[in-house]
């Protein structure tokens, strides 16, 4: 084994251990935005399935704003852990920043931390791991690449959040029914579909940004056609869902107008939005 290869193994190896460092603060930094929640009274004493799903979308989230800093060109090994322990923890504070304000504007209309905590609300967990999931999207791509700064970052997520809360208020404007009424009666169908719609807009938000910064005009055309095709082609993709994927049976009775609304049927609508945002980020 040369030298140059074993080189090669111990700076991957540094890389590596950096981003569990970078994860395990996230873990506690979680703690640390989020007093209300035992972690392990909820996960362990409780069996609690909709913290689990809020938990773990935040986790998902964590790994790809961490992905965001760890990819790309290397400028040297003590320049990389430069970068990736400021815009690490910049990025962690942001996730979680994120969550918070998600948790207060897209699920406006009752309490989050209760509907999850005492509700066990599968719906609400759903969406909150959703918004997560979307939000470390918008992060990998504010962070990766050259030619921009903090404050770049800072502005691409300020932009990232707004899109992604136009595109709850789109999602609830396109449902025949009131997202947040049957969310708040524990419907985890109608969490499963909206959370599938944000995800896809996170992910289309995210190939926007995603490239090195050569200036605010070229960056905020790129975010307009991926955004402006996503939210176009919500409708769409949910008239796909209804009248393809799920032939002979109307999308909108399986989920709210049933006794047992049809997961099955919600996670065929989450599937044609992500689906889709990732077919139009290859087509683009």
């Amino acid at each position: 084994m040369n030298l140059t290869y074993i080189d090669a193994i111990l700076t991957t190896l540094v890389y590596l251990a950096s981003s569990f460092v970078l994860f395990f603060i996230g873990k506690y930094l979680y703690q640390l935005f989020h007093r209300g929640y035992n972690v392990q009274e909820e996960l362990v004493e409780k069996d609690n399935l909709a913290f689990a799903l809020a938990h773990t979308g935040y986790f998902i989230g964590l790994v790809l704003s961490i992905g965001g800093i760890m990819m790309g060109d290397s400028a040297g090994l003590l320049t990389d852990l430069m970068y990736i322990g400021i815009y690490g923890l910049i990025s962690l504070i942001l996730l979680n920043l994120s969550i918070i304000i998600n948790d207060k504007i897209i699920l406006r209309e009752f309490s989050v931390k209760k509907e999850i905590t005492e509700g066990q609300n599968a719906g609400t967990g759903v969406i909150e791991g959703a918004s997560a999931v979307a939000t470390g999207l918008i992060i990998m791509g504010s962070v990766y690449g050259e030619g921009g700064g903090i404050d770049t970052v800072l502005i691409y997520w300020v932009v990232g959040q707004a899109l992604l809360i136009l595109t709850s208020f789109v999602y609830n404007w396109i449902t025949p029914f009131d997202v947040h009424e049957h969310i708040e009666k524990d419907n985890v169908a109608v969490g499963i579909g909206m959370a599938g719609a944000m995800i896809a807009i996170g992910n289309l938000i995210r190939h926007g940004l995603m490239h090195d910064f050569e200036s605010w005009d070229i960056t905020a055309e790129s975010i307009a056609i991926d955004a402006g095709i996503g939210l176009i082609f919500l409708p769409v993709a949910r008239l796909v869902a209804d009248k393809i994927l799920l032939p002979g049976q109307n999308l909108t009775d399986e989920l709210i107008n049933q006794d047992k609304p049809n997961i099955g049927a919600a996670i065929i609508e989450a599937f044609a939005y992500i689906g889709g945002s990732v077919l139009i980020c290859w087509s683009l």
